[in-house]
């Protein structure tokens, strides 16, 4: 499982949706076959959702190419959180974080392709309560690539104003490593290194109040009789009261602080690199190509071709459970949502069988997959060979309908659409238990 909270890779991330390590090592991310996992919220002004899902665009034209690649990518967007509370927020971590640990098999058994995590609190009217894990419902929600794209993004103007940037920093190094580094070198020892390190502003607002400052040694002893009698203060006192006015103050200074030190920032950005002589002078004045995608990978699309031309083999070929899963997928698909209690729901039909029936996670990761691939390939010739994989055991075909009714109700109430297709699922598998029946009689 691969979890990616905005920079998660060392090196540089290219816009082709590769990434360029220091040792220029390229890494096609479509190499990746575990699920991967992005964290990303709006309340983040660093990496914001349309910068950490923009690599999906780099990656993909079409939403097929993702499931033919076999690639599962899962994302969930917080509503407020900032930048470094993805990971170290309590919040978060309660709700978030232990939802997906809590659901890590139903996403590593996902069918390859684009979903969304949604966590919603399970409320007295959530049916089927005894299906979800905790007090969250997590439901996975099948995205597209336009839901990417209506996230908004860089236009043309904008890859401009960071390529002057990229321009002009490789300059200023230019310059400095040419110029002014040799100097520097020259002049420089390790005692002055280490004194400069030693005054940044950083280490040096925590020196000063360390065992390392001899003035602190009267309070350490100070803050121990404090903590060894410290007791609560009354909720009326009124330095408390104090207190939280000048905390609340403080916070509401900063938040002011930092929106009006963004404004100011971006201003200075775009007066300064929208400019149309500095473009100019950095070799970017001139309209630009269209942005490199990522190159073509002719081993991949033979991959590809070669999976086809086996599904086409596969339509009739399977048992009662390859039956039971493609009809659970074509039962489901219209819907474009998969959530904990139907995987719930599956688990629990698997360990009321015996032992020896048991399939394994990666069995039915794999039959799943395959299943799931048939349908998306030709939905109507998937389902019209359903009966030829049901075989002439009428009990194993009844299980498999039982259990097909077990996990689509898991949900409560289905669509119209889904109750027609799970109709015809019925009649599908009746069907052909009237067929053998008449067949067995008439041979009798």
């Amino acid at each position: 499982m691969l979890w990616i909270a905005d920079n998660l890779f060392v090196g540089n991330r290219l816009s082709t949706g590769q990434i360029r390590t220091t040792d220029d090592v390229r890494i096609d991310l479509r190499n990746i076959t575990a699920p991967i996992i992005v964290f990303c919220s709006w309340g983040d002004n660093i990496t914001p959702p349309q910068q950490a899902l923009h690599w999906i665009l780099d990656l993909y034209d079409h939403d097929r190419e993702i499931v033919e690649n076999g690639q599962t990518i899962v994302y969930t967007m917080h509503q407020s959180i900032g930048h470094l509370g993805i990971f170290v927020s309590g919040k978060v971590a309660t709700k978030e974080h232990g939802e997906f640990v809590s659901c890590m098999e139903l996403i590593d058994v996902l069918p390859p392709g684009l979903y969304e995590a949604v966590i919603t609190d399970v409320g007295e009217n959530t049916p089927n309560r005894n299906l979800v894990e905790g007090k969250y419902l997590f439901r996975l929600e099948a995205r597209t690539l336009h839901d990417i794209r209506a996230l908004g993004g860089n236009d043309a103007a904008d890859d401009r104003r960071f390529g002057t940037v990229e321009r002009v920093s490789e300059i200023n190094r230019g310059l400095y490593e040419n110029l002014m580094a040799p100097a520097v070198r020259a002049f420089a020892t390790e005692q002055t290194a280490e004194a400069l390190r030693a005054t940044h502003p950083n280490r040096l607002r925590f020196a000063m109040f360390s065992d390392h400052n001899p003035w602190m040694v009267p309070v350490k002893a100070v803050a121990e009789a404090v903590r060894a009698s410290r007791q609560p203060a009354s909720p009326d006192n009124p330095l408390l009261i104090m207190e939280r006015a000048t905390s609340s103050w403080i916070t509401n200074w900063l938040h002011s602080f930092g929106e009006i030190r963004d404004t100011i920032t971006e201003a200075v950005f775009l007066s300064t690199y929208d400019s149309p002589l500095l473009q100019a002078l950095v070799g970017l004045g001139a309209p630009q190509p269209t942005p490199n995608r990522i190159e073509r990978d002719l081993v991949r699309e033979a991959d590809v071709a070669r999976m086809r031309s086996e599904l086409e083999g596969r339509f009739e070929v399977g048992g009662v459970q390859d039956a039971a899963i493609r009809a659970l997928v074509y039962i489901r698909l219209p819907e474009h949502s998969i959530d904990e209690r139907g995987f719930s729901a599956l688990k629990l039909i698997r360990e009321s069988r015996p032992l020896n029936q048991h399939m394994s996670l990666a069995q039915f990761k794999e039959m799943l997959r395959q299943q799931y691939l048939l349908v998306c390939l030709d939905e109507e010739r998937a389902i019209a060979t359903l009966p030829k994989l049901l075989g002439g055991d009428s009990s194993q075909r009844k299980a498999a309908l039982d259990a097909l009714r077990q996990v689509t109700s898991a949900r409560g109430d289905m669509s119209d659409e889904g109750r027609r297709r799970l109709k015809r699922i019925e009649t599908l598998f009746e069907v052909e238990t009237t067929k053998r029946s008449k067949t067995e009689a008439q041979h009798a």
